[in-house]
């Protein structure tokens, strides 16, 4: 993990913190609660990740000596630096557990602290958060399309910055199975995998002696790398050969890769031809710009897929680049707060608050959750937060709690997951989630509803503010 200090913040968290220290204001304390409003890629759903990795960086906060010394020539008063010396979070947490479902407008996590350390973990917060829940998202998508085939995070070098070491967690949270970034594997404890680069084999004179070489240094795990020149001329052949000597010495050729061309129709070329041979156990792995849709359609027409390698459009979160996942103040002082707009879409949501999901008397999701105030689990109608006339009956469904602690008094309160037990917690709420939401064009829109005393408070503060 990054060696995060007090600094990874934006200018103006330590401009406001400065007013609230000179005003002694800093004791105040305040709950803000982070969420999004719009899903990404089009979907139907998001994958909550990034918690692990905020509790580490949040635990450890301070401002160190390079700190201080920057701050002091950017003209901070020597008190206020003296209060930043001493800085540690001392506050609560209250989240969504990593890996599950989530969706806009819903709290996934609520901070509860005193001004200044609400506001000096803002950013860091959303950069954590932000990029971890769009590419576990990204990773899902790929996932439910996979149809049981191996995927493999291929992004490091297309990534932006060290967002690929975030990335590479994030995308096991999603559903991959390895990542070729060593350093994520190390942290991590996260498989590692990798092949070879067409400049491996541009590197001998010939393709064969190339494919022999790696074979006699990796024979346990040889993935042979056949389009640098010519795929079913020459790469694949060289291929075949350097499979049957390691089936000679008692060895197994472990797959090739395809990173070019037609890959469903070189993909079935390869098949039959490995199966001509007896090479049957020879596995197939493709790479090249892969994403959602282009393994969906692979998988339409039966290319004989074992693996895919994805890098870009992963990493990247492409299209959406980013998720609008925002940090809003809820209470403050002993009293709800709101932000108005003229876009009720923009109107928060006041209070410390919880959210339930709704299941069926059987178990089975009901495709929406309520947003409630802190402390209410009795509820009759739920409404919709934006749209006023709009309403649901929820009073004969059974209700799960989604927000828990995980931070108390700067500290973790929660055990460390592994990235397995996160990764399979996330599968269990995907199989959950009804096929309807998961479609990739026009999903069906999961249901999001505050109750009845929210929204009263919610009208009562806005017609406050506004008169």
């Amino acid at each position: 993990m990054i060696d995060y200090t007090g600094t990874y913040t934006d200018q103006y968290e330590l401009s406001m913190a400065l007013v609230y220290f000179k005003k002694n204001r800093y004791n105040e304390k305040a709950v803000f609660d982070y969420f999004f409003r719009k899903l990404p890629f089009g979907g139907g759903y998001a994958i909550f990740a990034g918690l692990d990795d905020l509790l580490g960086a949040i635990e450890n906060l301070r401002f160190d000596n390079m700190d201080i010394s920057f701050l002091k020539k950017t003209g901070f008063p020597d008190d206020f630096l003296n209060y930043l010396k001493h800085f540690r979070f001392t506050g609560n947490l209250y989240s969504c557990r990593e890996g599950e479902l989530v969706f806009p407008a819903m709290p996934i996590l609520t901070v509860e602290a005193n001004l200044i350390e609400a506001q000096i973990i803002e950013t860091l917060l959303l950069n954590i958060l932000n990029l971890q829940t769009l590419v576990a998202t990204k990773a899902s998508r790929m996932k439910l399309v996979a149809k049981g085939g191996k995927l493999v995070d291929f992004g490091l070098r297309r990534a932006h910055g060290p967002g690929g070491y975030y990335a590479s967690r994030a995308a096991m949270i999603g559903g991959f199975d390895a990542t070729s970034n060593v350093r994520a594997g190390r942290d991590y404890n996260i498989p590692v995998s990798g092949t070879m680069a067409h400049s491996f084999v541009q590197s001998y004179d010939d393709e064969l002696t190339a494919f022999r070489d790696f074979a006699q240094v990796h024979p346990e795990n040889c993935v042979l790398l056949v389009d640098t020149y010519d795929t079913l001329k020459n790469g694949l052949p060289n291929a075949i050969k350097v499979g049957k000597e390691m089936q000679e010495r008692g060895e197994r050729l472990r797959a090739i890769r395809l990173d070019s061309g037609d890959l469903a129709y070189l993909a079935k070329e390869v098949r039959k031809r490995l199966d001509a041979e007896g090479l049957h156990e020879v596995t197939i792995a493709v790479s090249n710009q892969l994403d959602e849709y282009v393994i969906k359609s692979l998988n339409e027409q039966n290319a004989p897929i074992d693996l895919f390698g994805v890098g870009t459009s992963l990493v990247t979160g492409k299209p959406d680049a980013a998720l609008d996942g925002v940090y809003k103040l809820a209470h403050s002082g002993g009293k709800p707060r709101i932000k108005l707009s003229e876009s009720l879409t923009k109107i928060t949501l006041p209070h410390k608050k919880q959210v339930f999901r709704l299941m069926n008397e059987e178990g089975t999701w009901a495709g929406a959750d309520i947003i409630s105030l802190a402390g209410e689990d009795e509820f009759e109608t739920m409404h919709h937060p934006f749209e006023p006339g709009k309403n649901m009956f929820v009073g004969d469904l059974q209700k799960e709690p989604l927000l828990e602690p995980v931070m108390e008094n700067g500290k973790r309160c929660t055990g460390k997951k592994s990235m397995n037990e996160i990764a399979a917690y996330s599968s269990e709420r995907i199989e959950k989630l009804s096929g309807e939401f998961k479609r990739f064009s026009n999903p069906h829109v999961y249901k999001i509803g505050i109750s009845d005393k929210l929204k009263s408070e919610r009208a009562r503060l806005a017609g406050t503010r506004r008169s």
